[in-house]
């Protein structure tokens, strides 16, 4: 009976991790969302959010590893992540394919995280409840 109360969440998170909470309190949200058995269909990164995606973000050692948080958490619980394309690209973020496609010399995205367009979004808006995650500006 009480699994009719459980609900399937995508989060959009929009916001910068060491200029805004919004990585932070993603995750606090999707890790407090799972341990109560809710479901974290997918998570969409947008804008300046898509540096959570970062595979060369390096923080001082006293400071939280955010995209290395995500990645750990998204791993254990089989949650897709997808970082919008065209944020991505405009802010240097790209993954092999791209790499390829403008001829760069490296990618730089943070497995699982995947880069795809916003039909991915929208695919992922169906589920039962969306959150956004913003930077607050």
């Amino acid at each position: 009976m009480a699994d009719i109360f459980l609900q399937t969440y995508t989060l959009v998170i929009t916001g910068a991790p060491y200029s805004s909470q919004a990585p932070q309190t993603a995750l606090d949200f999707a890790r407090a969302a799972v341990a109560a058995g809710h479901q974290i269909d997918r998570v969409f990164l947008y804008g300046d959010g898509v540096h959570i995606a970062s595979a060369l973000a390096c923080p001082p050692s006293d400071e939280p590893h955010w995209p290395r948080l995500w990645s750990e958490f998204l791993a254990e619980h089989g949650i897709p992540a997808v970082a919008c394309v065209a944020s991505a690209l405009r802010r240097g973020l790209v993954d092999s394919g791209e790499q390829q496609r403008y001829e760069l010399p490296a990618h730089n995205i943070l497995a699982p995280f995947e880069i795809a367009g916003l039909g991915e979004w929208v695919e992922a808006s169906a589920c039962s409840k969306v959150l956004y995650f913003h930077s607050g500006a």
